[in-house]
C-alpha cells in the first residue's frame, strides 16, 4: 500500500509575486471605496425609496465614513494583538451582519445601523490589508505598491459605474452593501498572514474615548440639519469635550495605548493626516454633491452618472501606477498637482459655467487624487513605522482618513439647507486646496 503524499512544508512553497501580491491586498482593501463612491451613486434613489431629504441620507456616507475609520483603527489594533488572521475573521463576521441589516432595512434609521456594522467589517478588511503592505519586504515595496496603486484606482472609479448598474438593473439596496465583496479575497491573504500576534492589550478606554469624539462631532456638525434642539446640543457639546479631555489624558498616561505616542509624534505622522483629511473629505464631499447636482440640474440617471465617472478610473490608474514607482517626495508632488486640479475645477463647478461636465470632471480628479494618496502617504508612512507599531499606527492614519472624509460629508449636508448644491463645492475645494498646499510646502522637508 502506498503512503499518502506528505504536503510540502510552508517553507517550500513558491513565492508571491508583487503583482500577486498587490492585486491580493487590493482586492482585500479595494471594495471598502464601494461604500463611497457606489453609495453615493445611489442617494437619489434612496432619498426617493425611504422619503428622506438630500442632508438626511447624507449620513448613509457620514456613518460609513466613522465606522470604516473606528473599525480600521480598533481592529488594527487587534490585527497587532491577536494577529490579521483573528482581525480578518471577525471582520468577516461583521460585513456578513452588516449585510442582513442593510438587505432588510425598513428605514432610514436601520439602514444607517446596518451600513455602520458593515463599515466596521470593511474598516477591519481594510486594517488587515494596511497592516500586510506595511510587511512587505522592503526590495519588493516599489512593484507592489505600483500595482496596489492600479488596483485601488479601478476599484475607486470603476465604482460609480457599478453603483449605477447595479442600482439600475437590481437594487440601491445592493449597490449599499458592496464593500461585502471584500470577503472574497480573504481566502487568497490569509497565506500573507503569517505574522504572530504580540499579544499586547487593546485599550479598550482609549479607543471608546476616540470613537466618541469623533461620533459627537460628526453629528454637532449636524445638528442643524438633524433639527436637535439647543439642549441636545448642549449635553453633545459636552460629550464631545468630556471624551476629548479623556482620550488626552489616557494618551497622556498609557503612551503606548490605542493612541501611541511614538507615533502621533512622529512629523510624519501628523502631515500624512493633514494631507489625507484633506483628500477623503473632499472625496467624500464631493462624491455627496456631484451625483444630486447631475440628477437634479441635468436630469441624469443613476447609470448615466456612473459611466460619466468612469474616466477617473483610467486617470487614476495612470497616475497611481506612476506614484508607486516614484520617490517620497516626488509623489507628494504629483499628489499637490492631483489635488490642485481637483479644487480648480470644483470652483468652476460651484459656479454653475459649463454644464454638467466641470462637475464630472471634479468628481473624476477627487478620485484620482484618493488612488494617488493611498500609495504616496500610506505607503511612506507605513514604510517609517517600526514593526510592532504598523497596525496601530495605519489604524489610526486611517481613522483619521476616514473621520476627515465624514467631516467632509457632513459639513457639504449641513451647507445644502443653507445654499444650493453647486456653491457648497466652493467650501469643498478647500479640502483639497489644504492636502495640496501641505504636500508641497512639506515637500522639501
Amino acid at each position: 500500500m502506498t503512503a499518502a503524499p506528505v504536503a510540502a512544508p510552508a517553507a517550500s512553497r513558491k513565492p508571491i509575486s508583487p503583482l500577486s501580491t498587490a492585486v491580493r491586498l487590493g482586492g482585500l482593501f479595494g471594495p471598502s471605496v464601494f461604500g463611497v463612491t457606489a453609495a453615493a451613486v445611489a442617494l437619489p434613489k434612496v432619498a426617493v425609496a425611504l422619503h428622506a431629504g438630500p442632508a438626511e441620507v447624507a449620513w448613509i456616507l457620514t456613518a460609513h465614513a466613522l465606522a470604516l475609520g473606528v473599525g480600521t483603527a480598533v481592529l488594527g489594533r487587534l490585527a497587532d494583538s491577536r494577529g490579521v488572521r483573528a482581525a480578518l475573521l471577525i471582520a468577516s463576521l461583521m460585513l456578513a451582519v452588516g449585510l442582513l441589516v442593510c438587505v432588510l432595512a425598513p428605514t432610514l434609521g436601520v439602514l444607517v445601523a446596518g451600513r455602520l456594522l458593515l463599515a466596521a467589517g470593511s474598516g477591519g478588511t481594510t486594517a488587515a490589508g494596511a497592516a500586510l503592505l506595511a510587511g512587505v519586504d522592503p526590495d519588493e515595496r516599489p512593484r507592489v505598491l505600483a500595482g496596489y496603486g492600479v488596483v485601488m484606482a479601478i476599484f475607486a472609479s470603476a465604482a460609480t459605474l457599478l453603483g449605477g448598474t447595479v442600482t439600475t438593473w437590481l437594487s440601491w439596496r445592493i449597490t449599499l452593501v458592496l464593500p461585502v465583496l471584500s470577503i472574497l479575497a480573504i481566502p487568497f491573504c490569509l497565506r500573507l498572514a503569517v505574522r504572530p500576534g504580540s499579544h499586547r492589550p487593546i485599550d479598550a478606554i482609549g479607543a471608546t474615548a476616540l470613537t466618541v469624539t469623533a461620533s459627537t462631532l460628526l453629528v454637532l456638525i449636524q445638528s442643524r440639519t438633524l433639527r436637535l434642539g439647543s439642549p441636545v446640543v448642549l449635553v453633545l457639546a459636552a460629550v464631545f469635550v468630556l471624551a476629548t479631555g479623556v482620550l488626552v489624558w489616557w494618551a497622556a498616561r498609557r503612551p503606548d495605548g490605542f493612541v501611541p505616542r511614538q507615533v502621533i509624534r512622529e512629523t510624519a505622522y501628523r502631515i500624512a493626516a493633514v494631507i489625507g483629511v484633506g483628500v477623503f473629505g473632499g472625496l467624500f464631499a464631493t462624491m455627496y454633491v456631484i451625483p444630486q447636482i447631475l440628477a437634479r440640474s441635468y436630469g441624469w440617471s443613476v447609470l448615466s452618472i456612473g459611466v460619466a465617472l468612469l474616466p477617473g478610473a483610467v486617470i487614476g490608474a495612470v497616475l497611481s501606477r506612476r506614484a508607486g514607482l516614484l520617490k517620497a517626495r516626488d509623489g507628494r508632488l504629483l499628489l499637490a498637482a492631483t489635488a490642485l486640479a481637483a479644487t480648480t475645477v470644483l470652483i468652476v463647478t460651484a459656479t454653475g459655467r459649463g454644464g454638467p461636465w466641470p462637475a464630472v470632471l471634479a468628481a473624476c480628479l477627487c478620485l484620482a487624487a484618493f488612488a494617488v494618496t493611498q500609495v504616496v502617504i500610506t505607503g511612506d508612512l507605513s514604510a517609517q513605522l517600526p514593526v510592532p507599531l504598523r497596525g496601530a499606527g495605519m489604524g489610526l492614519l486611517n481613522l483619521t482618513f476616514f473621520v476627515g472624509g465624514g467631516v467632509g460629508s457632513a459639513i457639504a449636508a449641513a451647507l445644502s439647507e443653507s445654499m444650493d448644491l453647486p456653491r457648497t463645492l466652493a467650501v469643498v475645494a478647500l479640502f483639497p486646496l489644504a492636502a495640496a498646499v501641505v504636500a508641497v510646502v512639506t515637500r522639501s522637508r
